[in-house]
């Protein structure tokens, strides 16, 4: 195959789809998802076919059990799939809506409506069900889509791909609006992020070196976050209950997301009453501790931190813990260690609360609550196709809202500027 023309071909027929997707009805790509769930739950077999040959290579190729689990499309898996696109199509359609509108002296009316981007490129890695969750978000949001699943997941994906396109046939929406690469060659990814004329933006959704490697290489804006390093601070005075279920839960409701707590800060006031019964909560659960000076001379258990734990991701049960002088210290060591995603702070002060939320520089910041509320469902945005700690375009979690764009609109009736 020759990658290239092969990564043309579908980006020049993506731009033509999106154009037709663009000006399709809400009802359209709203029946375009539900005929797909319908497509789905008729391919069951097929699916279950496709999938059992993937997970037989990945065996053959010495995959490991996380990543066999993240490729296992169970018959609960493909449920969750239907549901979800039934979800989607619930969803209010961001597309057309005009806002902000206001008369000038001139007369007329100017105000601002909401896109599609046009044509997103998804990279993602091992989970065939991101296959029905990209496509069904980037579609409602009237943006055609070119998905590049992992290598291992290439039959699974295949096989989605056949019940998307009937899906789209079915509400008399091109095939091209949806395409899935049929290539395991990685030469089709770096093709597809340098495609600024068919391309409008790429998500990469996998690991940390996965997307370092698209952000550095494309000629396309990328939505995308590197890593989740989040911080709970505990504030003087905070409530020590609160601030207890707080930070159990941050860290360990789920250790492998992104926004898992991975560093626990205490202002000293409260270090020598609460660090022991946090300490007790977190060995209960399993969790590792690695902590600054005096966060070791009160939990003698604890492990002496390095100057790399502050920067680590850990994705398991382990939590770098330090001892800080007050809100100061704790906004100066999450602006220099965080990844931008999600900091929170425990207190019972409103002033130092707004203090925390105007100077923490992450895309999500949060006031007495657990940061694993980061994610598009519990904001209220149904459902999100990834997390951004960019500052342009969209940040935090990117909804339907967030595969938009909005341009300005102007009514007259006929104004001329003099």
């Amino acid at each position: 195959m020759d990658v290239e023309q092969y990564m043309t071909g579908l980006g020049r027929a993506a731009r033509t789809a999106s154009r037709q997707v663009a000006a399709s009805s809400t009802a359209a790509r709203n029946e375009a998802l539900l005929a797909t769930r319908d497509a789905l739950d008729g391919a069951r077999a097929a699916l279950a076919e496709a999938n059992a040959g993937d997970m037989e290579r990945g065996r053959s190729r010495g995959l490991d059990a996380p990543l066999l689990d993240r490729l296992e499309l169970t018959p609960a898996r493909i449920d969750t799939m239907l549901e979800g696109l039934a979800q989607v199509a619930a969803l209010p359609d961001p597309v057309g809506s005009i806002t902000d509108l206001n008369t000038r002296p001139s007369g007329i009316q100017v105000g601002r409506m909401r896109v599609p981007l046009g044509v997103i490129g998804i990279i993602y890695e091992s989970r065939p069900n991101v296959t029905v969750e990209a496509a069904s978000l980037c579609l409602k949001a009237g943006n055609a889509t070119i998905l590049r699943g992992g290598s291992e997941a290439l039959a699974s994906n295949c096989a989605i791909a056949a019940c998307l396109t009937r899906g789209l046939e079915a509400a008399g929406l091109p095939a091209a609006a949806v395409q899935v690469v049929e290539t395991a060659d990685r030469a089709a990814v770096s093709q597809l992020i340098t495609m600024p004329d068919y391309v409008d933006v790429i998500v990469p959704r996998g690991g940390k070196g996965l997307i370092e490697r698209i952000s550095a290489e494309a000629k396309v804006p990328v939505i995308k976050h590197l890593d989740g390093v989040c911080h709970v601070y505990i504030d003087d005075g905070a409530d020590e209950e609160m601030a207890l279920a707080i930070a159990v839960n941050a860290k360990t409701q789920r250790y492998g997301t992104c926004n898992t707590m991975e560093t626990l800060l205490v202002a000293q006031s409260m270090a020598a009453g609460n660090l022991p019964r946090l300490a007790a909560a977190f060995a209960a659960a399993g969790v590792e501790l690695r902590g600054c000076e005096q966060t070791c001379a009160l939990l003698p258990d604890a492990i002496p931190a390095t100057e790399d734990d502050w920067h680590e991701e850990y994705l398991g049960p382990v939590l770098a813990v330090k001892v800080v002088s007050g809100l100061d210290e704790a906004i100066a060591h999450i602006n220099t260690y965080s990844s931008l995603h999600t900091d929170a702070i425990v207190t019972r002060d409103h002033g130092r609360a707004m203090r925390f939320l105007r100077e923490v520089d992450s895309s999500s910041v949060m006031v007495n609550a657990s940061t694993r509320f980061a994610d598009g469902f519990e904001y209220g945005l149904g459902a999100e196709i990834g997390i951004s700690t960019d500052k342009l375009h969209a940040r935090g979690p990117v909804g339907l809202e967030g595969l938009t764009s909005r341009k300005y609109v102007v009514l007259g009736a006929g104004q001329v500027r003099t």
